[in-house]
């Protein structure tokens, strides 16, 4: 796993993308940073832009970093989620531009499984993570079923769990309004 971090880390910070596992499904990711590398994982998603991708973080308390305003019930939820639980806030700051919805929003996630936990650390900024598909296709719930045309594409693919036998799952996704409404998207 080491390893895997340690090129991880050097791909993301010369604006590479990576395919690689994450607390819920193997995903694609840059950084959340740079509109030429989610640029890119638009068009090997063969994906709108207009399609919004969410964005890992490690830690709750960067979030303020590159949400505006964040409603006083994301920190509620975040701590009493037991699963993974994606939340769309509004007023997204400090991000790839591409990579905020044209509403403005943003999904973000917070990870504690070891590998994406770690990679964070080691970033210092956070990660883009979309399903490792085509847009329109299912998301792969094994490494085995992710197809060689996106292998192709990306610049680093993880070793780390490739042989896991464990299903992914999808993660929960609440949406947020400004004052604090709640929309759910995905239970």
């Amino acid at each position: 796993m080491h390893n895997d971090l340690v090129k991880c880390t050097e791909v993301l910070k010369k604006g590479g993308v990576i395919l690689y596992p994450t607390d819920t499904i193997w995903g694609i990711g840059c950084d959340a940073t740079n509109p030429e590398a989610v640029k890119r994982i638009y068009e090997i998603k063969k994906r709108q832009d207009s399609k919004s991708m969410l964005v890992l973080m490690e830690n709750p308390a960067l979030l303020e970093r590159y949400i505006e305003k964040v409603p006083e019930v994301a920190w509620d939820l975040i701590e009493i989620s037991t699963t993974a639980l994606t939340i769309i806030y509004p007023n997204a700051k400090n991000l790839a531009a591409n990579l905020i919805a044209e509403d403005g929003s943003v999904g973000i996630r917070f990870t504690k499984e070891k590998f994406t936990s770690g990679l964070l650390k080691r970033f210092r900024k956070p990660i883009v993570s979309t399903s490792a598909n085509i847009s329109g296709e299912e998301p792969p719930r094994f490494f085995d079923e992710i197809s060689e045309g996106i292998k192709e594409l990306v610049d680093y693919i993880v070793e780390y769990r490739q042989d896991d036998p464990a299903p992914a799952q999808p993660s929960s996704i609440i949406k947020l309004g400004v004052g604090g409404e709640i929309d759910i998207i995905r239970e």
